[in-house]
């Protein structure tokens, strides 16, 4: 289970330190795809497969279904760590996710976000402000809230 908040700079080559508690559990390689809200995901070899099935699993014949696969799977490329624990992060995904220095690294239960600092300090003050409202909304998922 990956959870936390680290911040780190990104380095003028793409190459980001991983946080070293979440090393270990995202194994040798992983994948780095672009997220929703702007912020890219990192998935362990093992969460990226089962999420692949079930995205594999989606009616093709959906205009939407073929949209979102189409969106995550073109983004999605295979990493690992250098011998001092950085991955390198594909200028592509940079882009879209406008990592220039500094990034927040967070761990959202099966996989890692990477945002830039900009935009988590700009998503986190508008969600902070409706928290208690999602929870609400969510209360028919018994979470123990």
């Amino acid at each position: 289970m990956f959870m936390g908040e680290y911040q780190h700079t990104i380095d003028e080559k793409g190459r980001l330190i991983m946080p070293a508690k979440f090393r270990e559990s995202l194994g040798e390689k992983f994948v780095i795809t672009k997220g929703l809200d702007g912020c890219l995901f990192i998935y362990p070899e093992h969460e990226w497969k089962v999420l692949e099935e079930k995205l594999r699993s989606l009616p093709f014949t959906r205009a939407d279904a073929r949209a979102f696969s189409r969106f995550f799977f073109s983004g999605a490329t295979e990493c690992e760590l250098d011998k001092q624990g950085r991955v390198l992060i594909p200028g592509n995904l940079r882009t879209y996710s406008n990592l220039i220095k500094e990034v927040l690294i967070i761990g959202v239960s099966s996989r890692v976000e990477i945002w830039s600092k900009e935009t988590w300090e700009e998503y986190n003050n508008q969600t902070q402000q409706s928290y208690e409202e999602l929870a609400e909304k969510l209360v028919d998922f018994d979470l123990g809230l």
